[in-house]
């Protein structure tokens, strides 16, 4: 049976582990990846680098299926930016999930979040668009994450925890459960987040909780 295949737009680190999560996933085959133009021709786990962000319009008249492969730490913009493009060529976004993660029946994913190795997302939680879920990430009961979150690698996110769009949480980082934290927040590794965090926040450990 041919699968239908898909677009990685981005071509760095972090689109090496969504091709290992699409290729394990199995639902989709790489038609090849979207990267800068010296990238172009090289090879990337076995798949090419077919394009650059000028040759979005061309793929999307011969490839229905795009996810965004660009990490994100720092700023959400690029990963936004590319979506946003992405969506406006008419591609379609699919939400992708590891067969080693666990999203219960009652949770929600939104268009184009990738789920990756050994996540949870339990009963009742809420993931947007454009998300990334990375390796063992936990987000409990209840959470709400919102559209072009990055939630990164062991980090734990409890119940009833809203985060607001553009936000990333560090690798290990735990935050307790009810809190809420706001739109474009950096939340740094390892670190325990017991209170409130408004807009733009950055907590990297040189600032209180």
């Amino acid at each position: 049976m041919n699968r239908p295949r898909i677009i990685l737009i981005g071509a760095g680190g972090h689109a090496h582990a969504c091709i290992d999560v699409i290729e394990q996933d199995g639902k989709y085959g790489i038609a090849g990846l979207v990267g800068m133009r010296e990238q172009m021709h090289t090879r990337h786990l076995g798949y090419a680098v077919i394009g650059t962000d000028s040759d979005l319009p061309q793929l999307a008249e011969r490839n229905a299926h795009a996810i965004i492969t660009v990490g994100q730490i720092h700023s959400p913009r690029t990963r936004i930016r590319l979506y946003q493009e992405a969506v406006a060529l008419g591609f379609d976004l699919p939400s992708i999930v590891a067969p080693s993660a666990y999203v219960a029946a009652q949770a929600t994913i939104g268009a184009g979040t990738i789920v990756m190795h050994g996540a949870i997302i339990n009963a009742g939680a809420k993931v947007g668009r454009n998300c990334i879920i990375n390796t063992k990430a936990l987000i409990e009961h209840d959470a709400s994450i919102d559209d072009h979150c990055h939630v990164s690698t062991g980090a734990i996110v409890n119940g009833s925890v809203s985060i607001g769009s553009g936000s990333f949480v560090g690798s290990g980082c735990v935050i307790k459960d009810g809190i809420r934290i706001g739109k474009n927040c950096v939340l740094g590794v390892g670190l325990c987040v017991r209170h409130d965090q408004a807009d733009n926040s950055k907590f990297t450990g040189r600032n209180k909780s």
